[in-house]
């Protein structure tokens, strides 16, 4: 399962462990996550920063922030990323057995680091895979190669259950021999549908800790994705729809109230 990042982070407390990218799950995306974190350093440090970074001025403290990534203190990064979809997948109130799902078959993709593990520490930051970093380029072409390597075996043959908006989206497709399946959220209103945002963050985050905290066996391919999906028709859905493969991707189509 693929999971987007927060915008909002929230810092973790001081007393926490500096940054140490060797503890970080996927040790092979070390090399791309030291070049993106120093630009980013660096970017953040110059007096255009905000534009360069595309935000506004009511994010200038967690621009300043980012200068100091290397001192600061880090969290789990279940504890960092907060927000609608994080609330609602509550990966930092897990039992074991859902903790243990977690660490073995989500990740989020990131901007700075590429691919996070829920128990990854790291500090909270300010950076979009949307960026165009100076010194390296669009994030997205930037991370491609890495995550290739980074996932292509691993998705080989499996399910991958893909929950990134767009932005992210163009970091890393999975390979046409894994079944991907995209996660979309529609809105239902007088009998017409359309695409929600808020919405769609708070039920794919419902869909995720489904996924993490349900008993029995996980499904295994896009047809068992959409059954489990069902059980939550009637409290969370409305109904549950699965589209045929489009583009290397099938939709599974959640529908809401």
């Amino acid at each position: 399962m693929l999971l987007p990042p927060s915008e909002g982070k929230t810092p973790p407390r001081a007393r926490g462990p500096q940054l140490d990218l060797d503890s970080l799950s996927s040790p092979g995306l070390n090399p791309v996550r030291e070049k993106v974190l120093d630009a980013l350093v660096e970017a953040s440090a110059s007096p255009d920063a905000m534009r360069v970074l595309g935000v506004g001025a009511s994010l200038d403290a967690e621009v300043a922030r980012n200068v100091h990534l290397r001192s600061l203190p880090t969290g789990a990064a279940k504890h960092v990323y907060t927000g609608v979809l994080y609330a609602a997948a509550g990966l930092d109130r897990l039992t074991p057995t859902g903790r243990a799902r977690a660490s073995e078959s989500l990740r989020i993709v990131s901007g700075l680091w590429g691919l996070v593990a829920p128990d990854d520490r790291i500090p909270a930051y300010r950076l979009s895979m949307g960026t165009d970093l100076p010194g390296i380029g669009p994030l997205a072409g930037a991370w491609r190669g890495a995550l290739g390597v980074e996932l292509e075996a691993r998705a080989d043959g499996e399910l991958v259950v893909d929950c990134r908006s767009a932005t992210y989206l163009a970091a890393w497709h999975p390979p046409r021999s894994a079944d991907w399946v995209q996660v979309r959220v529609l809105r239902e209103l007088d009998g017409s549908r359309s695409v929600v945002s808020h919405n769609a963050k708070h039920t794919r985050g419902v869909l995720t800790r489904h996924l993490l905290t349900r008993r029995g066996r996980a499904p295994q391919d896009a047809e068992g994705l959409a059954r489990v999906a069902r059980e939550l028709v009637g409290s969370a859905l409305l109904a549950v729809e699965l589209g045929p493969p489009t583009r290397g991707a099938r939709t599974l189509e959640l529908v809401v109230a």
